[in-house]
């Protein structure tokens, strides 16, 4: 899920901005991480978030069967709503599933959890990766890059644009 990611609270005080080129480094090193945990026969996306590093993993791996899930989780960009399966997981993929065929969920952040505990009902056995994870969410998570304080706003490539910085620190010239 992309967005202010603490549910319920202003907006955090701790930024952590993420060129494409390291989302790219942190995906591929997610997939080789997958690497010694596959294989797997499928990955099933949840979007939007999900849908970069799914790419990459699914090149790295050597994955043809993709899917999505569609969750919606936030109102607009600064506050989490109630979640909304907006499409679901095809039945095929659910089929797989139920024949312990490995199957694998990627997403680029998993927060809370709410959106990972909606998707890890579905599919319950399959494995869950994420490239970032925070604290309250990790628990719903079996492989993961890197670790932020759940007080970190991650922002993501596509959502941001180059602009000037202020120092964290004022008063310099």
């Amino acid at each position: 899920m992309t967005g202010p990611q603490t549910e319920g609270a202003a907006r955090p005080e701790k930024a952590f901005p993420v060129s494409w080129d390291q989302f790219h480094r942190d995906s591929r090193a997610l997939a080789w991480r997958l690497h010694e945990a596959g294989p797997f026969e499928a990955i099933v996306c949840i979007t939007r978030g999900g849908l970069v590093p799914a790419a990459i993993v699914a090149r790295e791996l050597n994955l043809r069967v993709i899917e999505t899930i569609c969750v919606a989780s936030y109102a607009d960009y600064r506050s989490q709503s109630s979640l909304k399966v907006m499409k679901g997981i095809a039945p095929e993929i659910a089929a797989m599933h139920r024949q312990a065929r490995r199957v694998l969920i990627v997403d680029d952040l998993v927060d809370t959890g709410k959106t990972a505990r909606v998707v890890r009902d579905m599919l319950p056995t399959a494995h869950f990766a994420t490239v970032y994870a925070k604290p309250l969410g990790r628990p719903l998570v079996d492989t993961f890059i890197t670790e932020v304080s759940q007080d970190t706003w991650i922002y993501f490539p596509w959502d941001t644009g180059l602009a000037f910085q202020p120092p964290i620190q004022p008063g310099g010239e």
